[in-house]
């Protein structure tokens, strides 16, 4: 069964606590839980790791690769648009990454339209909340299933 890790950055743990009308009123827990539904339907295993620590983000994107994950579905949070570690983090592992928003980051402040983590990335979806997750697992799942049939 393809296993795949669901990374949150910094401040993801307070969704639903912290600008409400940016992030909505559900919670992580929330998340987590509409995620791993998600991965039940397709038929596959999730990891979830959260962290408000660059370090820990870089370290659990090598642990992912030397697991033998088969993608990440990332949120780098504020650190989107400061971090060339995590970029480097990405590019390091060949192993597939979509990055995901869960507000529409080009609508917002002019800082948020530029993503450090993004060129590194297999793709970047934003704008949908939650349902942004579920989207970049299932691209993971299609593009697995593609690779495994040309094998």
């Amino acid at each position: 069964m393809p296993e795949f890790l669901i990374l949150n950055g910094p401040n993801i743990n307070l969704t639903g606590l912290r600008e409400k009308g940016v992030y909505g009123a559900k919670t992580y827990d929330d998340l987590t839980r509409e995620i791993q539904e998600e991965a039940d339907t397709l038929g596959c295993s999730v990891r979830f790791v959260q962290s408000n620590s660059e370090g820990a983000l870089i370290d659990a994107i090598q642990k992912a690769y030397f697991d033998g994950l088969q993608g990440i579905v990332f949120n780098p949070g504020g650190y989107t648009h400061t971090s060339v570690a995590l970029h480097d983090a990405i590019a390091s592992v060949p192993i597939p990454t979509v990055e995901v928003h869960m507000s529409n980051v080009h609508a917002r402040e002019s800082f948020r339209h530029v993503s450090m983590t993004a060129s590194a990335c297999r793709g970047q979806i934003v704008g949908f909340g939650f349902m942004g997750y579920r989207m970049a697992l299932r691209a993971l799942v299609e593009d697995q299933k593609k690779e495994n049939e040309s094998a």
